[in-house]
Parts: structure tokens; sequence; C-alpha cells
């Protein structure tokens, strides 16, 4: 169908439901002699009568019936679609799909936005655990959380948390017969719990002193791609551990932890949640940068 024919169906449609071209004229905002003009111009583009006109009455014809019965229907249908996604520009909706870290996840990210979805309740998040630095352009996410540092150039990064630091702890169980490191070299002869990234495997751990920078590649017997596992396996006495403060803090203000080379974890850049600056941000998800700003 030609495109004309489009643009004319909702004129014919509205003569054909009011029976008249006064009434279809006002509803449609234009003058009746166009409205006229219009109709009979669509109707010689068919090649048939769709419309039967009296001085007193207008009825559609038997074409301009089965246009009426099998056409309006459908009309309908989009101009709802158009409306409800009108509605949507309107009304906050759509689902969020983000990629962090689990950490961040826990402390960030749940606290939150679950206050958000309480009062938006067509807004749905879409929460998936990494640690591998995955491309949010390439997977389809709408955003990720990392620290500030990891966040490329070309990414609009909007701070989520303070910073942070990282901690080195063990249970006291652990030092018992062992002595406590006092540098990062002195990791290597500890039983250390690791961290395997998908794509980087072993992560190694960052130190800072003095303007001096270390990375230590520590070794032992369990190896883990989360965090909480990493703690747990630590406040089980299983070796030392490297996870952010905030995660063994509680622990270690119990006793079950000790902190050690504290000294050589210094503060960084916290989480930001970062996205593509090309992204045109929709209702939604403006309310969730929003509820995640960073605000001391």
């Amino acid at each position: 169908m030609q495109r004309s024919h489009l643009d004319d169906i909702p004129a014919f449609l509205a003569v054909a439901r009011e029976r008249s071209f006064t009434k279809a004229a006002a509803k449609l905002g234009v003058s009746q002699s166009a409205l006229s003009h219009a109709i009979r111009e669509f109707e010689a583009r068919l090649g048939i009568r769709l419309l039967t006109r009296t001085t007193r009455s207008v009825a559609p014809t038997e074409a301009g019936e089965r246009l009426l019965q099998s056409v309006g229907p459908r009309f309908d249908e989009i101009e709802a679609e158009l409306a409800a996604l009108s509605d949507l520009r309107v009304k906050p909706a759509g689902t969020i799909r983000i990629t962090a870290m689990e950490y961040a996840a826990d402390t960030i990210l749940l606290p939150k936005l679950a206050k958000l979805l309480r009062e938006y309740p067509d807004i749905k998040v879409e929460i998936f655990i990494d640690y591998g630095l995955t491309d949010i352009v390439a997977e389809r996410y709408d955003a990720g959380v990392r620290s500030g540092e990891q966040v490329a150039k070309d990414m609009i990064a909007v701070r989520i948390g303070p910073d942070m630091r990282m901690a080195v702890v063990g249970a006291p169980a652990y030092f018992r017969g062992r002595p406590e490191p006092k540098r990062p070299q002195d990791l290597i002869g500890h039983n250390c719990i690791n961290l395997r990234l998908p794509v980087h495997g072993l992560y190694a751990w960052e130190f800072e002193k003095a303007g001096r920078e270390l990375k230590v590649r520590v070794e032992g017997q369990f190896t883990f791609n989360a965090t909480a596992q990493m703690l747990n396996a630590a406040i089980a006495g299983s070796g030392l551990t490297y996870v952010p403060e905030g995660l063994a803090q509680p622990y270690i203000a119990k006793g079950r932890l000790k902190r050690v080379l504290a000294d050589w974890c210094p503060p960084y850049a916290g989480y930001h949640l970062y996205y593509p600056s090309r992204r045109q941000p929709s209702a939604a998800f403006a309310l969730l940068v929003e509820a995640l700003r960073y605000r001391r």
C-alpha cells in the first residue's frame, strides 16, 4: 500500500465512524472542505467508492464497511501503542541491566536501589555479578560499576561510593606460630587465598607506600572467583586474603580477623557507575543514576 493511502485512512475512519463530515472534521481539527477533498482523492487512488453521501447523511459502502471493520481495529492498536510509549516518557519504566562486582552490588546497588524500585514499580533492574571487566557496549549492558581508576576515558562516570581501601586479613588462629608480614614481599612465605579473574587470571595484590607501588602474585591452597568466599576461608583460618576493607571490618572489630600491612593499603577511587557517552538516558535510567549518585 502506498504511504499516501496510510495517511488518508485515519480521515476515512473518522468520517465512517462519525457518519458526518462536519463531526469528523471537528474531531481531526481540519476544515470540512479539506476533509471532503482528501476522501475524494483517496477513493480516486483506490478506484472504488468508500462512502455514500446524501444531503442528510454519510454511510460506508460495502467496500468502505470492509475497510472500516478490517483496518479500523489495527489503527486503534497502533494509536494505543503510541499512547503507551508516551506514557513511558512520563511514567518511568523499563529494564536496566548493570554489571558489577559482588561487593559493589551488596553494599551500594541493593541498598540504594531498593527504595527507588519501591517508588517506581515499573522499573526493573538486572544485576550481573562479574569480575571480568566486561565490555558493557558489546555485551549490551546499560551500565557497569567499577572503581574509578578502571573506568575507560570514553565513558561517563558517576561516583556512587566513597574512597575505598583494601585490607590483608587472616584469622588469629592462622597467625599462631607464623610471623606477621611486615612488607608485601613477606607474603611469599604465607598461605594466601587467591582471586581468579575470568580473563586476567590470578589477581595480583596491589600495594603502595611513600609513592612506591608493588604488585605481588601470592600463592596458596585456596582460589575463588568471588570475594565472599575468600573472606569466609580467611575467617576459617585457611590463610591470608585481600578484600575490600568494608567487607572485613566487622570481623576485625569482633576479633575474628586480624589486619596486617595496613600502611601499605592507601585509599583509592571508590565505585563509579559508568555508561557510554552516546547513550540517551531514559527517564528510568536518569532516576537510577540520581538514586546511586554519591553525596558526601
